[in-house]
């Protein structure tokens, strides 16, 4: 658990002093859990290790790659396009999964809330209907909360920026597994059927994720199954490329927008990138989109129309009523203001409650009250709001699915409850869709004042749940009032359709809280399936990216601020070329020798005050002459298996050793190492020397110690690197950079800062 006495002080330049409140808190600290945990934004975690995205060319790996020929070759390349089918198939069929389970058992709840409420209507007393309500949500939502804060926290949330960091180059512990994609798929079919402020698309992308990382390896750690297939991806560079695959596939399942889930992986996720890549995305992304289409289409029962592309779909917008003239241009850009203003304001209400929940609320039987208290919450508003309101509709020519009557004539329904007592997405569509008129002004009003706490409020908790589809309804409530103020200033019957100002403050909502251009204008305009509009929403996007980022970053980004990880942005810090690698990097550094003693190795990867990753390995010539110069880096998991195996110098020369160590031993012990406990070395071993040279990677990066952070941090980002090696003029090892190093500069308010690192 977190405890606060675990901050180490690194970095010798940290400007946050943790050392006295350290000492205050350590006299209270043995006699009860702390309720409270200090978190301070201005940490970077230690707990985060980067990826090894960057292969180690040790002399294994070249004499491997030597081996393999061109049809060889052919061969891999066609495995990534089986992997990139198979990727897209299963997210299809996963997604296809939530949609019916979600569409059955939200039906069944609705329909019996329908029954209790129209039978209470007649004969009073309606607080036992606002009773079963509410208890039904809290009892179906803490179900959803328990798996996920008692299995497996990481599935909390919409995983978008766990797959972020991943993308980025950061090992989140668990975010790839097969547990959290489980728990991931029941905990958002509760959550959305429990009635949260929730929609199912976020989550997809994180689905898709964990089914590319678990397929591309070729076997399930989880269920102890190696299928011996795809071995030669078992590694960082290739899962990764694989992940990002993934991504882009939940995206387009999701909204049916596969060229969006490409430009999603390109802007949100992947660091790296080249034009195979896209081609094979993009075909992951394809199959995707198509099989969800084909199975909900015999689903729906008819098999031959391929009517539903993702799991949410807009409806077309047709162009003959939908057109847009040169005059309303600056109305939208009006909107994406809005937007942006009230996304900004969106995100700071949720980092002030995120902030709330870290420090207090951490505790899994906490969050599961949280969580259930929130739905019981959402019930109760919601009802009050359909009883207080007098908006009644004609039924004829609806398309509610569950009209309520409740004090309305017959013939009749109560508009407030077409947007409350139904699946969100459904309510978005309506919005979109019915006829003008459909909703009184009050009504909207009142919807998107309550719908933005809600949806506030229920983000960051302990349940599995996405805020694409909460974003969407704001905005389209405040956009479709937007269109009918409109026409009510103006008389005139250009703006009658609120349809398209639904659809722009929608955009606008979303590109204010998650701040995303590119991909968002091409899921909009593939989800709506017309082009038309790209325009518009292309600038509305824009100003509400522009308006938003002045005040507060995006939600995702704020999230993995918040959880202290080690991100790499796009560039470094603007003004950070007065800093050179010298100042940025970590000493001293642990180096080994070319022929080193096994228990010198032991010790230094026993050592836990230092749980360093790579280790230089310098020179072993005693002789004074001979400087100490770098000869290559090995890895903790390489030094792991060689230990593991016991390949050391005195076998080989008694030829005790029964075979030389294959790359195929390395791979198998990815990606979970075993830990150094569990590797026995006995007393005599540990005076047996081990000879690195055919293990280690002889030519890793380096940097001279003069070079600027810009370029140091460019060379880092570009290549995916995990350790940076750096030398002085004689090419003895100085120090080294790693993600933690670069990620510690930030640009604050006053210019640039230095996080502190921390253990959390």
């Amino acid at each position: 658990q977190l405890t606060s006495s675990s901050f180490l002080r690194i970095g010798q330049l940290s400007n946050v002093d943790l050392n006295e409140d350290i000492r205050e808190l350590e006299m209270e600290l043995p006699r009860q859990r702390p309720n409270e945990i200090p978190h301070n934004e201005k940490l970077l975690s230690l707990k985060y290790e980067s990826l090894d995205y960057d292969n180690s060319e040790n002399q294994l790996f070249l004499e491997e790659e030597r081996r393999i020929n061109h049809t060889a070759f052919r061969t891999v390349e066609i495995k990534r396009w089986v992997i990139c089918a198979m990727i897209g198939i299963l997210t299809g069929l996963v997604a296809c999964f939530i949609d019916i389970v979600v569409e059955n058992l939200a039906g069944l709840k609705y329909r019996v809330v329908k029954d209790n409420i129209d039978k209470f209507t007649e004969k009073g007393g309606l607080s036992f209907s606002l009773l079963l309500w509410a208890t039904l949500n809290a009892s179906v939502v803490m179900v959803g909360s328990m798996i996920v804060a008692f299995i497996e926290p990481v599935a909390a949330g919409s995983g978008i920026p766990q797959i972020k960091c991943y993308l980025n180059g950061v090992k989140i512990p668990h975010v790839v597994r097969l547990k959290t994609l489980v728990i991931k798929v029941c905990g958002v079919i509760l959550s959305v059927v429990g009635g949260l402020a929730v929609g199912k698309e976020g989550p997809m992308i994180h689905s898709g994720s964990v089914i590319a990382a678990g397929i591309s390896q070729g076997r399930s750690t989880s269920l102890k199954r190696d299928f011996k297939i795809f071995e030669y991806f078992r590694r960082d560079t290739e899962k990764r490329d694989f992940v990002s695959a993934g991504a882009a596939a939940g995206v387009s399942a999701a909204f049916g927008a596969p060229v969006g889930g490409v430009l999603f992986s390109l802007e949100e996720g992947a660091s790296f990138w080249n034009q195979f890549l896209t081609w094979r995305i993009f075909f992951a992304s394809m199959i995707s989109t198509f099989t969800l289409n084909s199975v909900l289409s015999v689903y729906h029962g008819n098999a031959w129309d391929l009517s539903s592309p993702g799991l949410i779909n807009f409806g077309r917008f047709d162009n003959e009523k939908m057109g847009y003239t040169i005059q309303e241009i600056p109305i939208f850009i009006f909107m994406g203001v809005v937007g942006g203003i009230l996304g900004a304001l969106f995100n700071a209400l949720n980092y002030w409650l995120t902030m709330f929940r870290i420090r207090y609320i951490h505790r899994p039987c906490l969050q599961v009250v949280e969580a259930m208290l929130v739905a019981a919450v959402t019930a109760t508003v919601g009802f009050v709001m359909i009883y207080c309101s007098r908006d009644c509709q004609p039924i004829q020519g609806s398309t509610v699915t569950y009209p309520l009557q409740l004090f309305c004539a017959d013939g009749e329904y109560n508009s407030m409850a077409a947007a409350f007592f139904n699946t969100p997405e459904k309510s978005v569509v309506s919005l979109f869709h019915d006829p003008p008129g459909s909703y009184n002004p009050m009504t909207l009003g009142m919807f998107t004042l309550m719908y933005f706490f809600l949806a506030c409020w229920t983000y960051g908790l302990t349940v599995s749940a996405g805020v694409f589809i909460p974003s969407l309804l704001i905005g389209a409530a405040w956009g479709r009032l937007f269109g009918i103020s409109l026409s009510y200033l103006t008389k005139s019957s250009i703006w009658a359709d609120p349809g398209k100002y639904a659809l722009m403050g929608a955009a606008a909502q979303l590109g204010g809280i998650v701040r995303m251009t590119l991909s968002l204008t091409v899921i909009m305009m593939e989800a709506t399936g017309n082009v038309t509009y790209g325009f518009p929403i292309m600038l509305v996007l824009m100003t509400a990216k522009i308006v938003g980022d002045y005040f507060v970053e995006g939600l995702y980004d704020m999230h993995i601020q918040l959880q202290s990880v080690p991100f790499l942005h796009w560039e470094a810090p603007v003004t950070s070329h007065s800093l050179t690698a010298r100042e940025v990097m970590s000493t001293p550094v642990t180096c080994l020798r070319r022929i080193e003693r096994v228990g010198t190795v032991v010790d230094i990867l026993s050592d836990t005050s230092s749980n360093h990753n790579g280790f230089p390995v310098v020179e072993s010539n005693p002789d004074t002459t001979q400087v100490a110069g770098l000869r290559g880096l090995i890895l903790r998991s390489q030094l792991i298996v060689l230990l593991k195996h016991k390949v050391f110098v005195e076998r080989a020369n008694l030829n005790l050793v029964q075979r030389r160590l294959k790359l195929k031993d390395f791979r198998d012990a990815y990606p979970r190492f075993p830990p150094i406990q569990s590797i026995h070395v006995s007393q005599d071993e540990r005076e047996c020397m081990i000879d690195l040279s055919e293990f280690m990677n002889p030519s890793p990066y380096t940097v001279p110690q003069e070079a600027s952070l810009p370029r140091v941090f460019k060379l880092f980002r570009a290549l995916g690197l995990r350790h940076l090696v750096v030398v002085d003029n004689r090419n003895e090892v100085v120090g080294m950079v790693t993600r933690k190093d670069l990620a510690r500069y930030r640009l604050g308010k006053e210019g640039l800062e230095e996080l502190s690192l921390a253990q959390t």
